[in-house]
């Protein structure tokens, strides 16, 4: 055989392409592994990225003149954010504890309810993890719901920062001295920076008026809380249950703004923002990101269908008998006998052992 294998290497009727050795390529990361991650890595960004717009200086506040004597912001100061009736403490705990008891409470109950049929089965993650689909139903809820939390205060920070409304107890934070501004009319603006007079910090806080952040976080949570129970719960025996808890969730959610406009701190324009804000991001959430709480279905490949070898253009489609010539017949018993001689070459087609026609194609020595 080593003889031959030479032979053949060294004929100038026939070439053959040796296999080579296998090129070895770096080892590159799974997509599986690279999707998986994403979700953290967006959730990572979004926390930092409204942790520097509430308790850093990064993005500074837009300063917004005023109107002399303007009675719109001449409002008395309510005091600190904490002796409110609705304070910041109670607001963020009612918005963090009532989704989350609530989804944990409705998702246990379904699950046990749920015929063996019905439930999902375990679901396999990035090739490595298995999760139950109860515990997989909770963290993919609560996690987008955690996601939408801090959205919607970016986005009501954002527009804090980049209007700088003034709440409507600004000119008693501010403290503006009206004769050194030289005011003498109602209808004089001041646009000097170094206009107030006040606490800094106040004056800062007083300009973040539009949106109303409270107002905004306690309407997507309760938006997002009143489409869970509307589209999971099922109840049975009767039919005021769910929209009875659906209108205590809105009530509180309007109780909050509500108590914001009585106390000064915000413009009923703010609330009404926040509202359109914190309602908009909970409705996109729910209907475009986890469709409607609905159950994932695994999509299944289908294969591709069997593509048709479609004719070249502008050659019509005839059947021309083929015509053989004498010296294709002669050089083909020629070949077929050199290559017999050469290398032995026993060709198996079909059902018998004979030793087939030589065909040279793209320089390689087949035989058929």
């Amino acid at each position: 055989m080593p003889e031959q294998s030479e032979v053949m290497q060294k004929s100038t009727h026939a070439y053959i392409i040796l296999p080579s050795a296998r090129p070895e390529f770096p080892l590159i990361p799974s997509p599986s592994s690279f999707f998986s991650s994403s979700p953290l890595v967006i959730m990572a960004g979004t926390v930092l990225l409204a942790y520097y717009f509430e308790y850093t200086d990064t993005f500074p506040v837009h300063v917004q003149g005023f109107f002399c004597f303007d009675k719109a912001y001449s409002k008395p100061y309510p005091g600190p954010e904490d002796n409110s009736k609705a304070p910041p403490v109670l607001v963020y705990s009612l918005v963090t504890a009532i989704p989350t008891v609530t989804i944990l409470i409705g998702e246990v109950t379904s699950f046990f309810v749920k015929t063996e049929g019905a439930q999902e089965k375990t679901i396999v993650t990035a090739d490595c993890c298995y999760f139950n689909p109860l515990l997989r139903r909770i963290v993919r809820f609560l996690g987008v719901y955690s996601f939408g939390l801090f959205t919607t205060t970016i986005f009501a920070n954002a527009g804090q920062v980049v209007t700088g409304n003034q709440t409507p107890h600004f000119l008693s934070a501010c403290k503006p001295n009206y004769t050194a501004l030289g005011c003498q009319s109602p209808l004089q603006y001041v646009t000097e920076h170094r206009a107030c007079t006040g606490n800094p910090y106040l004056v800062m806080s007083a300009r973040k008026s539009f949106p109303s952040k409270d107002a905004a976080l306690s309407f997507y949570s309760a938006i997002y809380t009143v489409m869970y129970v509307t589209l999971v719960f099922r109840t049975k025996g009767t039919r005021l249950m769910k929209p009875t808890l659906c209108f205590v969730l809105l009530s509180l959610a309007v109780l909050v703004g509500v108590v914001r406009v009585t106390e000064h701190r915000n413009h009923w324009n703010d609330i009404l923002a926040g509202f359109v804000t914190g309602g908009a991001i909970a409705a996109f959430l729910v209907s475009c990101v986890i469709n409607n709480f609905k159950a994932t279905k695994l999509a299944v490949p289908t294969p591709p269908p069997p593509q048709r070898p479609e004719p070249p253009i502008g050659i019509p489609l005839l059947s021309l008998p083929r015509v053989e010539s004498p010296l294709e017949k002669l050089s083909g018993i020629q070949v077929r006998g050199r290559a017999t001689e050469m290398c032995g070459c026993y060709c198996r087609y079909g059902m018998g052992n004979d030793c087939g026609a030589v065909f040279y194609h793209s320089l390689v020595l087949t035989c058929i």
